[in-house]
């Protein structure tokens, strides 16, 4: 096992009804903007638990923060910052608020790069240029989406004219998240689906590499890959999509998959998120959907790279144990993909009509982005990136 250094402070409040602990987690004191979405909150009741929970408190709202959270709108809540001297960030919403939220906490103090100048105090240079995070004002998040597990990372993803970029930093790391597994039952299937699958391949990321004899992060991730495998499907069907625990084990398990707990002390991969990064900068695919497709290829193209993880996963997660090694993992990558395609998502580059001609331009954006040296041991060139994209077709 790696050496590592782990924490993970965000307050959970987890459990139906717990919206109402807003009342003593925001301090009586703050000047909040509760920042969300297109305005769902509205009609599935959270928007109303919410404003009754911070009924003695002062706050202000900023709405409109889309999926995949862009630049433009983000910047638009610091004029209400500065205006009303906001000094707490609530975020109400799935991971794409949450994600806008530490931006707008970021952004509002940030001081610039040193240069002195006023190309130098560009927030977008956060994510641009990775400049550090040195202040961020507090952040609460009332989660209604689970996938992203932004809820109780530090974590965060903001797209400007097509690039999709990530940033990272302990001080966005939302001080709590309230998680009431019964909000989610008025997301659309097209919702439901997108989440478990993200929070499925933000497992694989982070587990299916080469071993370190990290048993507990392995047995921890197998579990968690083996709850969505069950309890996915489930939230899809008419019998069973209104089980308040099926809810329960998926939202948890979102949680869980990216706060930190199984990524230490082991290598990571994330070169499918890269590669989906750029078919959402590029053509608005939903982030879900382009891991679906992408991860099906990497686990084909670098298939020796993680042979002793792919069988570790074939036999624990998918109990397949009869047969050679490559029957083996070309079985586990198989159930993979109809998985992914029981959960009604795309699993190759023709299912949401992209071709051929199309790669040339994902290539060129992950060479722009920096993105040339990827995976667990950063030996995902842009060459075997162009042959992972052309076996997704």
């Amino acid at each position: 096992m790696l050496n590592f250094t782990f924490q993970n402070p965000t307050h959970i409040h987890f459990g139906e009804g717990q919206i109402s602990v807003l009342a003593k987690e925001v301090p009586l004191n703050a000047r909040v903007l509760l920042v969300y979405g297109g305005g769902s909150i509205k009609k599935n009741g959270v928007y109303q638990q919410v404003i009754s929970a911070l009924n003695e408190h002062t706050f202000f709202e900023f709405s409109g923060i889309e999926p995949n959270p862009t630049y433009d709108t983000l910047m638009k809540a610091q004029d209400i910052i500065k205006r009303e001297n906001i000094d707490y960030i609530l975020a109400v919403g799935g991971g794409s608020v949450v994600d806008g939220a530490k931006f707008i906490a970021a952004a509002a103090l940030y001081e610039g790069n040193g240069e002195g100048n006023s190309e130098g105090n560009d927030p977008w240079d956060i994510l641009a240029k990775q400049q550090a995070v040195t202040k961020a004002l507090p952040i609460g998040a009332v989660l209604t989406l689970p996938a992203t597990g932004s809820e109780s990372n530090g974590n965060s993803v903001v797209t400007r004219d097509g690039n999709k970029l990530p940033f990272s930093s302990p001080l966005v790391r939302p001080l709590f998240a309230v998680l009431d597994p019964s909000v989610t039952l008025s997301l659309s299937d097209r919702q439901i689906s997108n989440g478990v699958v993200d929070a499925f391949i933000h497992t694989i990321e982070q587990y299916l590499t080469y071993s370190v004899n990290g048993k507990v992060q392995d047995r921890f991730s197998e579990g968690l890959l083996q709850t969505l495998i069950e309890e996915g499907p489930k939230a899809l069907l008419p019998a069973t999509k209104e089980n308040l625990e099926v809810r329960a084990n998926i939202m948890w398990s979102a949680t869980m998959a990216l706060n930190g707990l199984i990524g230490a002390g082991v290598p990571q991969d994330w070169s499918t998120h890269m590669i989906g990064h750029e078919l959402t900068g590029a053509f608005g695919i939903d982030h879900a959907r382009t891991l679906s497709i992408a991860l099906p290829a990497v686990m084909k193209v670098r298939k020796e790279q993680k042979r002793e993880k792919l069988l570790q996963y074939a036999s624990r997660v998918w109990q397949i144990t009869e047969g050679d090694e490559d029957t083996r993992i070309e079985k586990a990558i198989r159930l993979t993909e109809e998985f992914f395609q029981q959960m009604q998502v795309p699993t190759r580059l023709s299912d949401v009509n992209l071709g051929s001609k199309d790669i040339d331009l994902l290539i060129e954006r992950l060479e722009q982005h920096g993105m040339t040296a990827l995976g667990e041991k950063s030996d995902i060139t842009l060459a075997i990136s162009r042959e992972i994209l052309t076996k997704a077709l």
